[in-house]
């Protein structure tokens, strides 16, 4: 853990944040924004790679994307429940980084860890504004902190946008960090299974998906969030 960050992306596995938001948090670096990564778990049940194969790779993209940190909370892939011990985990977390901003997976989705990913993020951004919930890090207590904003990013299935992100400038760069996660998607000469995102049809759908959301704003390439609450706002002249 290191540092506080404006925004926080708090996922289910490896890869999520490329897939779903890596261009608005490039949108957001560029304005100058701090942005940190956590994973709830190593994706250890991918039918592709390995935790070790996949760790590399999310460090290599962590550098393309130019975020503060990454690392894993440690919970079990495809089992995680937002029981105490995990929520605790994320709790202590989001204290750490005290953003203002956190990003999660889907509401729903065709992986069930997904939906589960998102509710526990959620869950979790509630209790850790609750002073009488302890934690602490390295022997010292946390002091209790949350979020102003928790967006949730669309996935695999369609979810319908509350808000969509302009993210034409920044998608070459979404798409290189999309390409050091090489384990994960279609190689013409792996010998592993196939799996749903290794289809070669996987990568033009996500280009033809955020092409969909950025027909709905006016521009080339978007991405759409839901929202736990309505956001707040103070100017109606900056909506776009």
């Amino acid at each position: 853990m290191t540092g506080h960050v404006d925004i926080l992306c708090i996922t289910a596995h490896p890869d999520d944040v490329e897939i779903s938001m890596a261009g608005t948090v490039l949108h957001h670096r560029a304005l100058g924004h701090s942005v940190g990564l956590v994973e709830l778990t190593a994706g250890e049940l991918g039918t592709r790679g390995t935790p070790e194969i996949r760790r590399a790779e999310a460090d290599a993209a962590m550098k393309v994307l130019d975020v503060a940190f990454r690392y894993q909370l440690g919970l079990r892939d495809g089992f995680f429940r937002a029981d105490e011990a995990s929520l605790l985990k994320v709790v202590t977390a989001i204290r750490a980084h005290r953003p203002r901003l956190v990003l999660t997976n889907a509401v729903r989705d065709r992986h069930p860890d997904h939906g589960r990913g998102a509710s526990l993020v959620a869950e979790a951004c509630f209790l850790s504004g609750l002073r009488r919930i302890h934690t602490e890090v390295e022997g010292a207590e946390q002091e209790a902190w949350r979020p102003t904003t928790v967006l949730h990013g669309v996935q695999d299935h369609w979810v319908e946008p509350d808000l969509i992100i302009d993210v034409t400038p920044y998608w070459a760069t979404k798409e290189e960090a999309l390409r050091c996660f090489a384990s994960q998607f279609h190689d013409p000469n792996s010998t592993e299974p196939m799996s749903p995102i290794s289809s070669p049809d996987f990568l033009p759908f996500l280009e033809a998906r955020a092409r969909q959301m950025g027909r709905l704003i006016g521009v080339t390439y978007g991405e759409g969030f839901t929202v736990v609450r309505p956001p707040a706002v103070h100017d109606l002249l900056g909506l776009g």
